[in-house]
């Protein structure tokens, strides 16, 4: 769900996992940008995408596989247990902390928090990472927004600060069928280089706090 740069994008760190796929930090939108006066229209692609996500608040769902993975380096196996809660909730913004147990010993990372945000015309996801005493991990916040309409089912978030060693489009790719699956993976040039899928068939027991968030 040690740290590496954004232009190292295909790497997951499972030790601390700050950037789930090794990104590297980038300062959050000014207050300004957030706070957009107008609304979405609740029919354009990018908000019927969000009200999908809305009507998973409350639920968490776990990790059914890891679909694709690009390097064989030391991030996650393949047999962790991943979990998604979709913990949070408000007319704009979704927290939604993901889990992973380390199998070594049994304990949990909950170090960080997908956030989405819907804006007028397009929408914005960020990474909130901490430590284990709740403080911001030392990269953390950082994320991309939509730069093209998308679909109700699937949405492309782009890292524009930095682009991949052969000036492909880094970014996040995110998914739901509802009733289906929930999908989460960073991609280049729309191509998945990482993508973990979550069986939304059925739910399962909400999972403690994330770091910092108690």
């Amino acid at each position: 769900m040690g740290n590496h740069s954004m232009g190292n994008l295909r790497l997951i760190s499972i030790v601390s996992l700050t950037a789930l796929l090794g990104l590297t930090a980038c300062s959050g939108p000014d207050a300004e940008e957030q706070l957009e006066p107008s609304g979405p229209s609740m029919s354009e692609p990018h908000a019927e995408f969000f009200a999908a996500l809305q009507t998973l608040c409350g639920k968490a769902f776990a990790g059914e596989r890891i679909v694709a993975r690009n390097d064989d380096r030391e991030l996650l196996q393949g047999n962790e247990a991943l979990v998604v809660h979709f913990r949070e909730c408000t007319d704009t913004q979704i927290f939604a902390p993901f889990h992973i147990e380390r199998p070594a010993d049994g304990d949990w990372d909950r170090s960080r928090t997908w956030i989405y945000t819907l804006h007028a015309e397009r929408l914005e996801i960020n990474h909130d990472h901490r430590t284990p005493s709740g403080e911001p991990d030392e990269l953390t916040f950082y994320g991309g927004y939509t730069v093209e309409p998308g679909s109700a089912e699937r949405q492309m978030f782009i890292f524009t600060e930095r682009t991949g060693e052969e000036g492909e489009v880094l970014g996040w790719r995110i998914e739901i069928q509802l009733g289906e699956r929930y999908t989460y993976g960073t991609m280049a040039d729309g191509d998945w280089t990482w993508r973990l899928d979550f069986d939304l068939t059925s739910h399962i027991e909400p999972p403690p706090a994330p770091w910092g968030h108690e």
